[in-house]
């Protein structure tokens, strides 16, 4: 028997050794599973953010465009006032000159067609280069500004009638009285909707119309009391 001892293998086996890609696997999952989960989480967030962001410019602008509005609302009515103040003696002169409806009457002195051109042409000048404002605003503005040229035009043709000799002055006559209707009509309709805004930004009733005769189709003032 030999002396030498003979060395038994131990009973524990030996682990092998973990590769590298598996101790780098579970690592990889779990970045991929906390991928997955925090995208539709970050964009929920940044779309949520995102709107609300959008949402208060939006209302931030609706706010500045209310403001503007509710300032131009009561610079044009107060212009309105102004204008139809220094027009009303022109329609009288006019009604006289050229009646509604009926035959050309006495004919006006050139030196009040004159006074009547200056005030028109000025009405005209005050409705130029408008500010931008809101669409009833803007359809408002528009409407004075039309009717006022229209008027204007009807005190140019009127004058034109003088300078022809008497027996060809009719057919102007009648035209500048046409076209001095489609004026206060158009007045009229605009002065309506200068009317319903202010009523909407809480002035009250603000009836700012020219005279009208039947048959002008004109709209006239409703029967609410000034302010309320």
């Amino acid at each position: 028997m030999s002396n030498k001892t003979r060395v038994r293998p131990s009973a524990r086996a030996v682990q092998p050794a973990s590769s590298p890609a598996r101790r780098i696997a579970p690592v990889l999952i779990a970045f991929a599973v906390g991928a997955l989960l925090a995208g539709p989480i970050g964009a929920f967030a940044a779309g949520d953010s995102t709107s609300q962001s959008t949402d208060d410019r939006v209302a931030a602008l609706q706010a500045e465009e209310a403001k503007r509005d509710s300032a131009q609302i009561v610079e044009l009515t107060a212009k309105a006032r102004q204008v139809q103040q220094t027009l009303v003696p022109v329609l009288d002169g006019l009604a006289a000159a050229v009646p509604p409806g009926k035959a050309a009457g006495p004919a006006a002195s050139q030196s009040d067609v004159a006074g009547w051109q200056t005030v028109t042409g000025k009405a005209v000048e005050d409705f130029a280069n408008p500010p931008s404002g809101g669409t009833g605003v803007n359809i408002a503005r528009s409407g004075l500004a039309a009717a006022v040229r229209s008027l204007d035009a009807a005190v140019d043709t009127y004058a034109a009638a003088l300078a022809q000799p008497a027996a060809g002055r009719a057919a102007l006559f009648e035209l500048a009285g046409r076209q001095r209707d489609i004026a206060v009509a158009t007045w009229s309709t605009a002065a309506t909707q200068l009317d319903v805004l202010n009523v909407d930004s809480g002035n009250g009733h603000a009836h700012v119309f020219l005279p009208a005769a039947p048959g002008q189709g004109a709209l006239t003032a409703d029967g609410a009391p000034e302010g309320k």
